[in-house]
């Protein structure tokens, strides 16, 4: 191995530097797209409300709008007219009548309540009340900008853009979005054993699993991906493809980075004048796994890096914990952190002394059932969970305990 100094760090102190890293990294520049394309991707300019929101005093239920205090004590009231969603009453309601009214219609002007067409008894065109029923000024009713007031920011930068946002932003008219890009992310899967899909596959080898796994949880997490061509164990490969992923934001690594005769890339990245902040983790799976940054040149930026295990759990696990939450923050996303969860344990289990254990989980409800695998390579076993319960150092969980779980992109 390199002369680098070996930097051996638990779960939150390698969550902790990768967190001060990413709070420190600049944004992606800003791009505008149209407001469907926004979909998944980081707001860099802040939507504000066009006009108050409702902009009207708008009725929540179907039913009749009133005077609340017109039908208190079994009073009743005429009804004059319907309003629905989309019209206007044109007049002031009197104190003793009363307008049908639909959900989402504005209240006329004068009412100041809904009363729910389930309670209401209507005999020949007089509204009362049902027995046991009562009604109080603003009941089923939103009020006027009481969602937002005009010009008001509804939407800041940072925000990631999902379902809800995107429909909050057509309510205020933004048929565009300014949003940071996607940034790219070059993938190098390493190992003699790999081959990649389209080859021929000898019985001692394996397909390139990694960097296609690696590339979907880059996109999920607001990427560009870059898949390289395999970087067998070689020195000279693993310089070539480094420098093919120079031009990227961030470099990813799978496999290479444990302590193994062939295990080259952080000798290759030792070359570069990489900067290491720690080159292990005490976790399982996991444990080899590398976090730096390359140096600027003439004709490259500074870059990150991460170095993940190339065993295919091992590899999604610490992409998950630690490389996804960084890529979030180059997105421009404000919210950086790992994607945590409460859940409780359906079994009993256990954890190694010495290193937390993120152990493969189905969570069904609020019930992690833990999802048995032969070995950190076992993708049919990892396919089946959807998230991984944290067992802190040595410690033993009964069944029902409640433990925090890291979740995927399918939770």
């Amino acid at each position: 191995m390199g002369s680098a100094p070996k930097k051996l760090v638990d779960v939150e102190e390698a969550l902790r530097i990768v967190r001060t890293h990413a709070e420190a990294s600049i944004p992606p520049e800003v791009e505008q797209v149209p407001l469907l394309d926004a979909a998944s991707r980081v707001l860099a300019e802040a939507v504000h409300a066009d006009r108050d929101q409702p902009a009207f005093d708008r009725s929540t239920r179907d039913g009749f709008a009133v005077h609340a205090v017109a039908l208190s004590g079994g009073g009743s009231v005429r009804v004059l007219g319907q309003v629905r969603a989309g019209a206007v009453w044109g007049a002031v309601l009197p104190r003793d009548a009363a307008v049908e009214i639909m959900t989402g219609a504005p209240m006329p002007d004068g009412a100041d309540a809904v009363l729910m067409v389930e309670h209401a008894v209507l005999r020949e065109g007089l509204l009362s009340m049902a027995a046991g029923r009562s009604l109080s000024a603003g009941e089923n009713v939103v009020a006027r900008a009481s969602e937002a007031r005009g010009g008001e920011e509804v939407l800041g930068i940072g925000t990631l853009l999902g379902a809800a946002e995107i429909a909050l932003a057509a309510s205020c008219g933004c048929a565009q979005l300014r949003v940071f890009g996607r940034p790219n992310v070059a993938i190098v899967a390493t190992g003699d054993e790999l081959v990649e899909l389209h080859d021929n596959l000898g019985p001692q080898q394996i397909r390139n699993s990694n960097s296609y796994a690696i590339a979907a949880m880059v996109a999920s997490a607001g990427g560009s991906p870059m898949r390289l061509a395999i970087a067998h164990d070689a020195k000279q490969e693993i310089r070539e493809r480094i420098v093919e992923g120079r031009t990227a934001a961030l470099l990813v690594l799978s496999g290479g980075v444990s302590m193994g005769t062939y295990d080259l890339v952080e000798e290759v990245l030792e070359e570069f004048g990489a900067e290491f902040f720690f080159t292990g983790v005490k976790m399982q799976p996991g444990k080899p796994l590398v976090f730096g940054r390359l140096p600027a040149s003439e004709t490259h930026a500074e870059q990150y890096f991460f170095g993940l295990p190339g065993n295919p759990i091992s590899t999604q696990v610490t992409f998950l914990c630690f490389a996804a939450p960084f890529l979030r923050a180059l997105t421009g996303a404000t919210n950086a952190a790992p994607r945590w969860a409460q859940a409780t344990l359906a079994e009993d289990l256990a954890a190694k002394v010495g290193v937390t254990r993120l152990m493969p989980c189905s969570l069904s409800g609020v019930l992690a059932h833990p999802v048995r695998s032969q070995s950190s390579g076992d993708l049919r076993a990892n396919a089946r969970a959807n998230c991984y319960a944290e067992l802190l150092p040595g410690r033993t969980y009964s069944s029902g305990t409640l433990v925090r779980v890291l979740l995927t992109d399918r939770t």
